[in-house]
């Protein structure tokens, strides 16, 4: 079994950076974030751009309007859209692709409802789940509105959420890792790069350690569609997310905790992604489980 995308799988995930890279790049994410109003609101042009794009519906078959891949794909995508801190119920719109009406090209935003947590409700034109009595909590996402349902329990979550949640993890992962690889190299201190220092040296190291690690992970488990990998997926990509956005954070000094750096922005939305679908708790026993 080859778990390494092929040529074709990485020109997909090249094509998608490219798109997200001019439609969503780091202006239009300082914009989103510092934007007056009481909150972030969705940007429905980009959305039916991505659904024009085929984000939505990658998984569709082609004689339903789709493009008619496969769950590997997908994982690609959505670590690019990970990497970009795209905002939005992505994963819920994908999944509800083919069985909400508008879902495929981007014309719904569709959230879910998912152990009493929804993100995006204002936005969303359908919600998947009960959502009766939801309240707003705040969220330590400047990019992700939540809504609390009291008293709904966690139920079991739909593994290829967890697996794409995962995905969008790893790729947070992926690129605080470059850009504490980028700070350390232009950073000067005492008239060297900080990079050459063996501190910074050995954070970095665990940075991209941790993410290949999570990369490995997120990957076999797309191939194998597994809940247990699934599960070991998201707790390794979780992981990676979090403590690399921390490490990204020691990387940049003090001007990694101002609110004009982008770092803390990583970090807030692993913290958010790592209570979503799977928790670090709930993965571990599924994993115990199974042994």
């Amino acid at each position: 079994m080859d778990f390494r995308p092929t040529d074709d799988q990485r020109a997909l995930q090249a094509g998608v950076r490219d798109l997200l890279e001019g439609r969503f790049g780091r202006e239009r994410l300082r914009a989103a974030v510092d934007g007056p109003g009481l909150g972030p609101g969705l940007d429905r042009a980009l959305w039916r751009e991505l659904g024009d794009a085929g984000f939505f519906a990658l998984r569709l078959p082609e004689e339903d309007g789709g493009v008619g891949l496969g769950l590997p794909e997908a994982v690609l995508v959505f670590e690019e859209a990970g990497r970009a801190l795209l905002p939005g119920p992505l994963v819920a719109t994908h999944l509800a692709a083919g069985t909400v009406a508008g879902a495929a090209t981007g014309e719904t935003v569709v959230t879910m409802v998912d152990g009493g947590l929804v993100e995006w409700l204002d936005a969303a034109d359908r919600v998947l789940g009960d959502a009766a009595g939801a309240v707003p909590v705040r969220s330590v996402d400047p990019l992700t509105p939540l809504h609390r349902v009291p008293g709904v329990a966690r139920t079991a979550p739909h593994p290829e959420a967890i697996l794409l949640t995962a995905a969008e993890q790893l790729g947070s992962a992926v690129r605080t890792t470059d850009a504490a690889v980028q700070y350390a190299r232009e950073r000067e201190q005492f008239g060297r790069p900080i990079g050459v220092f063996q501190a910074v040296k050995q954070l970095c190291a665990q940075m991209l350690v941790r993410a290949e690690l999570a990369r490995s992970a997120v990957y076999a488990a797309a191939v194998t569609a597994d809940p247990v990998e699934i599960a070991g997926a998201k707790l390794l990509a979780d992981d990676a997310a979090v403590r690399n956005a921390r490490d990204c954070l020691q990387v940049h000094g003090g001007m990694g905790f101002t609110w004009e750096a982008d770092v803390h922005l990583h970090l807030k939305r692993a913290w958010v992604r790592a209570e979503r679908w799977q928790t670090a708790g709930a993965a571990a026993e599924v994993l115990a489980g199974a042994l």
